[in-house]
């Protein structure tokens, strides 16, 4: 399979702020990527230069096979690009919009209008694509910012946080159209997003990026598999690290970590270590105020790997990554 975009140590600093930092990977044709990271990781960034708004500062980056540094105008030509913030001019309708990015890439008339009702079609905006966009819910502007970034037909798609701000059943809308292009298009897809299940859904590899480095990567069974297959999580008044103690005395207990007031060990068999968890936890004089089996999930990996909850991220200010990188 050949690869749709490369980067080797590929750098991005503002100053002493280094956003990327000497990142390497390789997004195959045809798959979907997930770029996952809280904000201010260097998601946002990495998008900005492998979509050619911004030269990297170091290393290389390739993009359907043409250098992000010296052959952007080949670059644009082949990808559709919707970033997290959509530039719509609410004074027109949707079609407008549309006819006018149709032409702005060249299409003729003809081909505009076949693609229009190609991609009209594709992120379902119905008959609202004749309405003035100042009339559009913020799904329908991220519906209509995804069309538009489809109507070249692109053999890449960048889609930068798509789902930020969306409430739960245009999220899941939004999945299915991004479903829909990579199966039925044969479209390769790389989407940034700070959204657990988002990459656990949509991706078939997903990359988490902390602080500008690429700190892990493959399928999100593999990453959910290096910790161990299940996790016993107990939350403790008192002494964490003697309570860590007590647990990894335990048969059948791999690892323990301590993250603030709580304790996670990893096992092979939850189920028949959960018992001796809580009585070593009992035994040892530590009160006990939640203790629960799971199987890892794609925030405990993120936690192995960096020390912290990506989760929380999603509660702080979109702004911070323009800030930070």
């Amino acid at each position: 399979m050949n690869a749709a975009i490369t980067t080797q140590r590929l750098r991005r600093s503002f100053g002493d702020n280094h956003a990327v930092d000497g990142v390497d990977l390789e997004v195959q044709a045809g798959e979907i990527y997930g770029f996952l990271g809280p904000n201010g990781a260097g998601k946002s960034t990495m998008v900005k230069v492998l979509c050619t708004l911004i030269s990297p500062t170091g290393g290389t980056a390739t993009v359907a096979g043409f250098d992000v540094a010296t052959q952007a105008g080949d670059i644009r030509l082949r990808i559709g690009v919707a970033l997290q913030e959509a530039s719509l001019d609410p004074k027109q309708t949707g079609r407008e919009l549309l006819q006018l990015q149709g032409m702005l890439y060249g299409l003729s008339k003809p081909n505009i209008k076949r693609r229009m009702d190609d991609v009209i079609g594709l992120v379902d905006i119905g008959t609202a694509i004749d309405d003035l966009v100042e009339s559009y819910s913020g799904g329908m502007k991220r519906r209509l910012d995804l069309a538009m970034s489809l109507i070249h037909k692109p053999q890449i798609l960048f889609l930068d946080e798509p789902t930020t701000g969306l409430d739960p059943v245009s999220r899941n809308d939004v999945w299915q159209e991004v479903r829909t292009l990579n199966e039925q298009e044969g479209m390769t897809i790389f989407l940034t997003t700070q959204y657990l299940e988002e990459a656990d859904e949509l991706a078939g590899r997903v990359g988490i990026i902390a602080n500008g480095r690429l700190e892990a990567e493959g399928t999100p069974s593999e990453l959910k598999r290096r910790i161990g297959t299940d996790l016993i999580v107990a939350k403790i008044d008192g002494d964490p690290e003697a309570a860590a103690e007590a647990v990894r005395a335990i048969d059948g207990i791999e690892s323990v970590e301590i993250h603030g007031d709580e304790i996670s060990a990893s096992t092979t068999d939850g189920a028949g270590a959960i018992s001796g968890v809580a009585v070593a936890l009992n035994g040892s004089n530590h009160r006990v105020t939640s203790l629960t089996l799971r199987t890892p999930t794609l925030d405990d990996v993120f936690l192995d790997v960096t020390g912290a909850k990506l989760s929380a991220s999603h509660e702080t200010s979109d702004t911070s990554e323009e800030t930070a990188s």
